[in-house]
């Protein structure tokens, strides 16, 4: 299976148990340790801890794929799940916003995979294409060149919402 098949059902595992805000992070040219970071939240820990069943018993039940490692689930505010490939990132909504992942790896090319929330949410005319408002009220824009690159632009909020 390849990293972007294994991301695809990693992310339908998760949307199956209602996960939300789910962000994938394409860390292949930034990282040498794994390809993708799929990022999503449960509203309560319980239900971060349903999130990470479905994806193990998924994944293991399906694809007789394995994490191997997993961290956080005893407190479930930040289930980490390694399948090398992939690290699978399932959040309570503080927790999240407490470490807040996809400004630290803002550079990688990000996509948002259910729709907008808010103030995040994709451009819609490209996968990778992305707008992510932070606590500065400014707007950062990462789009797809015509060569296969990336370009990032930052501006000014023109409102808040």
């Amino acid at each position: 299976m390849s990293s972007r098949e294994l991301l695809a059902e990693i992310r339908r595992y998760a949307e199956e148990k209602k996960a939300v805000e789910i962000f994938e992070l394409d860390l292949g040219g930034v990282l040498d340790y794994t390809d993708w970071f799929l990022i999503c939240s449960g509203n309560t820990e319980r239900q971060t801890k349903a999130i990470h069943d479905g994806i193990l018993e998924g994944l293991k039940h399906d694809h007789g794929v394995l994490p191997r490692r997993v961290e956080g689930l005893a407190s479930a505010d930040w289930i980490l799940m390694d399948y090398l490939d992939v690290v699978v990132h399932i959040f309570t909504p503080a927790t999240r916003e407490f470490y807040r992942l996809e400004q630290l790896w803002g550079e990688a090319p990000a996509n948002q995979v259910e729709g907008a929330a808010g103030e995040v949410g994709t451009t819609g005319e490209d996968p990778f294409a992305w707008i992510s408002a932070d606590d500065l009220h400014r707007v950062v824009e990462v789009e797809r060149d015509g060569a296969g690159g990336y370009h990032r632009s930052e501006r000014e909020r023109v409102a808040d919402r």
